[in-house]
């Protein structure tokens, strides 16, 4: 059966690993800026609060998993109130072992193993925008178990280490994710896939997105009337249905003309166009800019990294 979440994962090609230790003792609090990458943390042993930008407070304890796919602004402070320093999350990410805030001597109130990753995929944004802000894990072995190999991983120069840093990311990523794959969770594609009848759409889209689909027919794999699906999917993905089509045809196109290997025409039939022409209409409308083009820009720009 298509998994739209391993699709959307393997689209966003997590890579480049960094980890370090973070922790903290008496009062301390530190404040980071926007970063953009993708950042978690599991708390390994103490208490501290965090508040990311946008979302409620959270009070992290061991055992608690932190992932936030695009790392906006946060504050992370120990228990007692105090102003905290500002730091700069991209020279911070340069800094190597452990990071300790607030009293240095002494044993620590929390220990924190941290990290953050890129994605290969330079369209990334409209894949993310389908995730939630911030994904918090209590209790769950499984994703503690997998920080730690990740971590452990990530400190040695075993041979396929870039392979297994790959795949362990893509492994957390998908554990956590499905853990909030519920039909309270905030609007996007998470929350459509915890609806059982939206699911089976959003299945269908990406298993044949080059079918001519139409509103009657998901609403019909949905079993719903094309109002009631129009309203349930608008309301619970965060976009109408079509929109959400557009924009998974639009991601897979851009995949496809990254890789350089076919021509326009069959990119346009696989993404579900009649003729290269209205392919191109459609995704110089969508993305700035007619395919050859963007295919042409990408290949320089890999041109002039190598």
């Amino acid at each position: 059966m298509v998994d739209p979440l391993s699709d959307v994962i393997a689209l966003l090609r997590p890579q480049t690993v960094f980890t370090k230790g973070i922790s903290g003792a008496g009062r301390w609090g530190v404040r980071y800026g926007d970063f953009g990458h993708p950042s978690f943390a599991i708390v390994i042993e103490g208490s501290c609060r965090l508040v990311v930008d946008g979302q409620a407070e959270l009070m992290l304890q061991a055992g608690d998993f932190v992932l936030l796919p695009t790392t906006p602004g946060f504050t992370m402070s120990g228990l007692e109130p105090v102003t905290p320093e500002f730091i700069d999350p991209h020279i911070a990410a340069t800094a190597t072992g452990e990071v300790r805030h607030g009293r240095q001597e002494g044993p620590p109130a929390v220990r924190i193993l941290g990290g953050y990753f890129i994605f290969g995929n330079e369209d990334s944004g409209l894949l993310l925008s389908q995730l939630p802000d911030q994904i918090h894990v209590r209790g769950v072995e499984r994703l503690s178990t997998l920080v730690k190999l990740l971590i452990e991983e990530a400190a040695s120069d075993h041979s396929g280490r870039t392979l297994v840093l790959t795949r362990l990311v893509e492994i957390l990523l998908v554990e956590a994710l499905r853990l909030t794959q519920t039909t309270d969770a905030p609007a996007g594609l998470l929350r459509g896939l915890g609806d059982a009848r939206l699911a089976e759409a959003i299945r269908q889209m990406h298993s044949d997105p080059a079918r001519p689909w139409t509103m009657a027919d998901l609403a019909k794999r949905a079993a719903l009337s094309r109002s009631a699906f129009f309203d349930r999917f608008a309301r619970n993905v965060g976009v109408p249905p079509m929109e959400y089509l557009l924009a998974w045809r639009m991601a897979l196109a851009k995949n496809l003309l990254r890789q350089q290997e076919i021509d326009i025409a069959e990119v346009a039939e696989r993404v579900g166009y009649g003729s290269a022409s209205t392919f191109s209409t459609a995704f110089s409308r969508y993305v700035g800019q007619p395919p050859g083009r963007y295919a042409r820009s990408f290949a320089n720009q890999n041109a002039a990294s190598s």
